[in-house]
């Protein structure tokens, strides 16, 4: 009977529904149950309230207060496909009442890593600057003038701030360059970083030791703004910083100097304004490799969040856990401070 159908309630904005849901998911959805589809814009008030008493699962980044949860006794699931886990959920009730909290951020970490890759060795290797010079008709025949200071990943020292879903996917890449690669992530476990077979260090070493350092953290109550003039001074020479999480993570400005100053390479994907400001100067600072936060979001991976969150909700509706989506833990969900899609100041 229709009414004994478990409600699925579907807010997935700002993703569009036919871009993260193929034809075939959609067709999974909609044999678990009733499903509420609401596109193009965050779902009205009265539309949630409306369902809420009789929905199972919520599909979505729609703000759960307890008052609401309240109103929802049936909820058993929690899908967020904006991606981040947002402050505007009341997680500890939900762990009250066994409702899980899940995201699709593990879709984005392969485009992110290989992007990351990707910039370091156009970083390195001065890719960018000498596209710009060939351009211009000002290049250099075998990069007499202007390769005196590439240089190979392979062989050196690397680091990674960060080993969440990014540090996992970007590892097996790095593999090939070099056997020394290091992890300062402050939670995690040095036995776990070490059983990965990387070598865990202080953040001060982190950026004293490394050539190549990815900054692959969130941003957290612990890290805003953590990472400044003096972590970027203590690097060598011609170094390179790929910023391709959050730049809520580093002293915005003290980066961009380090830059400016020559004495870091800076290739960055993300920033403190989004869109950037036309006239903001980041625009027009040397030694830099700019990206309009475009490293996860290409159309591959687009329906694997639909896909997961499909598989995880059939697992779920059949009284098992969540496999294929991130789970929200208590103990660090309340820390992260990242901001949804399409906000400044990230």
């Amino acid at each position: 009977m229709a009414g004994s159908e478990p409600v699925i309630l579907v807010d997935a904005f700002p993703r569009p529904i036919d871009l993260i849901f193929s034809p075939a998911d959609k067709a999974r959805l909609e044999k678990l149950g009733r499903v509420i589809w609401y596109d193009g814009e965050p779902a009205p008030d009265a539309l949630i309230e409306e369902h809420l008493p009789e929905t199972v699962v919520l599909i979505g980044q729609t703000a759960l207060s307890k008052e609401r949860l309240d109103r929802a006794p049936k909820l058993r699931m929690v899908a967020n496909v904006e991606s981040n886990f947002l402050p505007n959920v009341d997680y500890a009730e939900c762990f009250r009442r066994n409702i899980y909290v899940v995201a699709t951020g593990p879709v984005f970490a392969q485009p992110v890593a290989e992007m990351a890759l990707g910039m370091a060795i156009a970083a390195a290797r001065r890719m960018v600057q000498a596209d710009a010079a060939i351009r211009s008709g000002d290049e250099s025949l075998y990069g007499e003038r202007d390769n005196y200071d590439s240089f190979l990943l392979s062989g050196k020292p690397l680091g990674l701030l960060g080993f969440g879903n990014l540090g996992r996917a970007l590892l097996p890449l790095l593999r090939p360059f070099s056997d020394e690669i290091m992890v300062h992530d402050p939670w995690i476990h040095a036995s776990v970083l070490r059983a990965a077979k990387v070598e865990p260090v202080g953040l001060d070493e982190l950026f004293a030791r490394s050539k190549v350092l990815f900054i692959l953290a969130a941003t957290t109550t612990e890290n805003q703004g953590a990472i400044g003039a003096r972590h970027f001074g203590a690097m060598h020479k011609g170094s390179v910083v790929v910023l391709i999480s959050r730049a809520g993570v580093v002293d915005f400005p003290a980066l961009i100097e380090a830059a400016s100053s020559g004495h870091i390479r800076a290739a960055i994907d993300v920033f403190p304004r989004e869109p950037i400001p036309q006239g903001d100067p980041v625009r027009q600072t040397p030694n830099t490799i700019l990206s309009a936060h475009r490293a996860g979001n290409i159309p591959e991976i687009w329906t694997g969040m639909g896909e997961m969150v499909v598989d995880d909700l059939e697992l779920v509706l059949r009284g098992l856990p969540p496999q294929r989506c991130q789970r929200a833990v208590l103990e660090t969900v309340t820390r992260l401070r990242s901001k949804p899609v399409g906000q400044e100041d990230k």
